[in-house]
């Protein structure tokens, strides 16, 4: 299954990230070598949000990143939640439906 992880992030987020974002890369790499993150990055024009998409069997992995993420600990995000996202189309869907494929 996958979920995604959003933020809101504070309005200056831009000017106080570079303190933390080591930490904040260092712990998504390790999620993502770990088989856990998939993708993430900021929004742009504005970088108001964030999305982080996880794979796993429950938003619990999603859930323990936030929690542990500099970001969220030291206040550069305003609001974090986690959903559930069925994906369908795609190499990596975790429900794929193509109707052009017999058997689906």
């Amino acid at each position: 299954m996958h979920y995604l992880l959003t933020y809101e992030l504070v309005d200056d987020y831009i000017e106080r990230r570079a303190e933390f974002r080591d930490d904040h890369l260092a712990l998504a790499w390790k999620s993502h070598k770990q088989g856990n993150l998939v993708l993430g990055g900021a929004l742009s024009d504005p970088a108001d949000s964030a999305v982080l998409l996880f794979k796993g069997d429950s938003p619990t992995v999603a859930e323990e990143f936030a929690k542990n993420d500099p970001y969220v600990k030291n206040n550069l995000v305003k609001k974090w939640s986690v959903r559930l996202w069925t994906t369908i189309v795609g190499r990596d869907a975790s429900n794929p439906v193509n109707p052009n494929v017999s058997g689906e």
